[in-house]
């Protein structure tokens, strides 16, 4: 995949489809790209493409659509970071063959996804999102919801990344090459727009902690939503930062920096120029 950092930049959630079912040739490379994602930790979950037809898939936010995509994974450690990162390399793929998606967590009929996916004992199937084109023009429902959610806003970049500690907010200027990975993950979507991502620069590593928000851990069925975000975080970070020719490695050790209660650890990048 090419030009990440301008796709990410270019991206938006589609809601409103102009009805064209996708072209074969879309379709064929989809498949081909799902069947070759991977995570850095080793988990990946199972997509699959689901006619909405065939299945009685729907939801109430979205018109136009025929065609889904899904996955499912086992709940073990990661799992969720995992979905996160894997889900958003698609939807970033999509893009680029001039395919829209919306990550669907709530607003979507969860017992006909779950059938289709085929849903096992210890699974889950935390998201899912239609693939179809853009319509020209956004539902008045659609323009609704990105001005109820913010979607088009993001929090200033040194109120999520710090130097050295949670204290010294980071500058763009002073992030040096890693201006660009961490822009990226400013740019992340998340649910209802909360960016709970926080990352702090130390010793040549970025260290990313999950800084929570009241009423949204998930459940069950979707798992933690945040941890789901914080992977699409680690995504568009590591994408960027390969992309600018750095070479990020993920580790997972604390640095034991002091946080908010609300704040927690999840994942560190080790770069190496």
């Amino acid at each position: 995949m090419e030009n990440v950092f301008s796709l990410i930049q270019a991206r938006r959630s589609v809601r409103t489809y102009n009805g064209i079912p996708v072209k074969p040739e879309h379709r064929e490379a989809l498949a081909a790209y799902l069947a070759d994602i991977s995570t850095p930790w080793g988990i990946t979950p199972e997509f699959r493409l689901l006619e909405a037809g065939e299945h009685g898939l729907k939801s109430p936010v979205v018109t136009g659509e025929s065609l889904y995509f899904a996955a499912k994974l086992p709940r073990q450690e990661h799992a969720e970071e995992s979905y996160g990162y894997a889900f958003e390399k698609l939807v970033l793929y999509a893009w680029s063959l001039g395919i829209g998606t919306v990550w669907l967590g709530g607003t979507l009929n969860r017992d006909a996804f779950q059938k289709a996916m085929d849903l096992g004992p210890g699974e889950f199937m935390p998201c899912a999102s239609p693939l179809g084109y853009p319509a020209k023009k956004l539902s008045l429902r659609e323009s609704l919801m990105r001005k109820g959610v913010g979607a088009d806003t993001r929090l200033p970049f040194g109120e999520l990344f710090y130097a050295g500690d949670f204290h010294s907010p980071l500058d763009p200027e002073a992030a040096g090459t890693l201006a660009r990975p961490l822009e990226a993950v400013r740019l992340a979507p998340s649910a209802v727009n909360k960016q709970p991502w926080r990352a702090a620069v130390l010793d040549g590593a970025v260290h990313f902690y999950l800084k929570r928000t009241k009423g949204l851990a998930g459940d069950a069925s979707t798992g933690d939503l945040q941890k789901i975000d914080l992977g699409i975080a680690l995504c568009h970070f590591q994408l960027t930062a390969e992309e600018d020719g750095l070479k990020p490695e993920l580790f997972l050790q604390d640095p034991g920096l002091e946080t908010g209660a609300d704040t927690e650890y999840v994942a560190s990048f080790r770069i190496s120029p």
